[in-house]
């Protein structure tokens, strides 16, 4: 399996976990002791701060991972880029996101995440 594959894998379950209200138990493991969210209305969240708020947020209720790129970083760290699409209560979500990830014991470990808006034309 490559990088890539791995990382798409973790992202679906990110997305799936926060389709099911489940997203504070995923990123409350899966992110590294000292990482970071960052939002797309400019907050900055720590890895205590993302599990109390995912452990309050609405369900989204579906979700697509389109383009999807990689971005090596270094011998045991990658970033993947791709565009969001998901709906919540009726409204869409369309977003760039970025989330760079380091292995730790062997496993991909979630350390920055990144979502800006995308344009009004998708792009």
């Amino acid at each position: 399996m490559t990088a890539l594959d791995e990382l798409l894998a973790l992202e679906r379950a990110g997305w799936r976990s926060l389709c099911e209200s489940t997203g504070d138990e995923f990123y409350g493991r899966l992110m590294t002791d000292d990482g970071l969210m960052v939002l797309v209305d400019g907050s900055v969240l720590d890895r205590a701060a993302v599990v109390a708020s995912l452990g309050q947020a609405p369900p989204w209720a579906t979700f697509e991972i389109r383009e999807p790129r990689i971005v090596t970083l270094g011998a045991e760290s990658a970033a993947l880029v791709y565009t969001g699409v998901a709906r919540r209560d009726g409204t869409d979500f369309v977003g760039r996101m970025s989330s760079a990830y380091v292995r730790v014991d062997d496993a991909w470990r979630l350390a920055l995440y990144q979502q800006s808006l995308a344009g009004p034309d998708g792009g």
